[in-house]
């Protein structure tokens, strides 16, 4: 049964235990009217600092060259902004002494300082996306999606007596609750496209794995309903779409084949996780994008590994754990590997813009041009722990209020959250203040 948004002209295949949002199509757009695209906010962050010398772009304003790290992302050069300057003070030890990377974490999506316990009485302050989700969220299925490439830990030790939960969130609902990401894509596919009682979402989903069936095949008789009320374009539209579902189903499916993945160094995940590193974030990335291909959510956030994460990456050649070559004292040998595994994470972020850019979006423009995406960690210099001049990308237009192909140069340390107080304010939250921001970022 075809059922449509009455909020947002949005339209559902409904089946057993299934409930598939679509893209939006002109078939439906109201005919008085342009239809407007919602804007979105992602955050993608990386662990363990960079190599500021082969990061750091050569100039300024739009005149700029990228650093070799940005290589792979040389295509998108108008499509993004490379920030110099930006600070997470509260990320400092003070007088807390060490537990950078927990601090690290735990501040750059709120701008706020964490308690040092190991304790259950954490606290630090609701994440930016958080805030955005309490004001806009209603507008979409979900509120807000977390994903995560890492293992999942809300309690516990875990860094020189800060709590796990510090260390493996990006995302606070309240200043004492994380919001507890998902990192195997099955069980995040589930929940976007999951209908019905628990019991429907349990046969709809054992019935699939029995018969080797797909999602798509219990709303076949919808889509072939809707096929005949579309025109070209949305049929080809509404192909493609369907078809990068059913590859996503494929790709999970074969994932589940290959069992658990070898040990990284850190606590096992579930089964269901791709063995390769990279096909698990590119395919969380797929999960995180087709949320919002189908407006199910305008707010995500994806941990790509904790901070002091020690994962290897013998499929680049650096058979090391990422943090204990952080910390590399110059040496030139240690530098050379963290500097693939720049590359390597750079390399995800080419993937997952190149998709952005080519999903259209309901206004003619495509889902990147409408969206603000912050790539970006917690520390800049792994090897000393600063949380000053911090690695930063910011791609996307924002619906036309951004104007990327520049690297801008800020004027000593600005706070993280003065661009945070911007972002709010794109998404329609009234908001002049948010963690320890002193203002609202203009240059952008």
């Amino acid at each position: 049964m075809i059922q449509q948004s009455s909020t947002n002209r949005r339209h559902f295949l409904r089946g057993l235990g299934t409930c598939l949002a679509l893209p939006a199509l002109e078939s439906f757009a109201a005919p008085a009217r342009a239809a407007a695209a919602p804007r979105r906010m992602a955050f993608l962050y990386i662990p363990n600092g960079v190599i500021l010398d082969k990061w750091r772009p050569v100039g300024e304003g739009a005149d700029f060259q990228f650093g070799p790290t940005m290589a792979p992302i040389a295509n998108f050069k108008n499509d993004l902004q490379i920030f110099t300057g930006f600070e997470q003070a509260n990320g400092w030890a003070g007088p807390d002494g060490g537990g950078d990377h927990a601090r690290a974490n735990s501040t750059i999506l709120t701008g706020a300082r964490p308690r040092k316990t190991a304790g259950s009485d954490i606290h630090v302050g609701i994440s930016v996306d958080q805030v955005a989700a309490r004001e806009v969220g209603g507008a979409t299925r979900f509120r807000s999606l977390e994903l995560t490439c890492d293992s999942v830990r809300a309690s516990g030790a875990c860094d020189s007596g800060y709590s796990c939960a510090y260390q493996f969130n990006l995302s606070w609902r309240t200043d004492t609750s994380p919001a507890t990401p998902e990192a195997v894509p099955s069980q995040v596919f589930e929940r976007l496209f999951g209908a019905g009682s628990g019991e429907e979402r349990a046969r709809s989903y054992l019935a699939r794995q029995e018969k080797q069936r797909s999602i798509l095949d219990f709303v076949l008789d919808d889509v072939k309903t809707l096929d005949k009320q579309l025109g070209r374009n949305d049929r080809n539209k509404l192909d493609e779409y369907l078809t990068g579902v059913r590859e996503i189903e494929q790709r999970i499916d074969a994932s589940k084949r290959f069992g658990p993945p070898p040990d990284p160094g850190f606590d096992s995940p579930a089964t269901g996780i791709p063995s390769s590193y990279e096909q698990h974030i590119r395919l969380m990335m797929d999960m995180q994008l087709v949320a919002f291909q189908t407006d199910s959510t305008r707010i995500s956030t994806l941990l790509l590994a904790h901070d002091g994460s020690n994962r290897s990456f013998k499929d680049i050649g650096v058979s090391d754990g990422h943090h204990s070559l952080s910390h590399h004292q110059l040496d030139p040998v240690k530098i050379a590997k963290i500097e693939k595994v720049d590359l390597f994470y750079m390399r995800q972020l080419a993937y997952y813009l190149e998709r952005m850019k080519s999903l259209k979006d309901v206004d003619g423009g495509t889902l990147l041009d409408n969206s603000m995406v912050v790539y970006c960690g917690g520390l800049s210099d792994g090897n000393r722990h600063k949380h000053d001049d911090l690695p930063v990308i910011v791609a996307g237009r924002a619906g036309g209020a951004f104007n990327p192909g520049r690297h801008v140069k800020l004027e000593g340390n600005t706070p993280m959250s003065n661009l945070y107080v911007r972002m709010l304010n794109e998404m329609g939250v009234k908001a002049d203040h948010f963690g320890d921001s002193t203002g609202k970022l203009a240059t952008i």
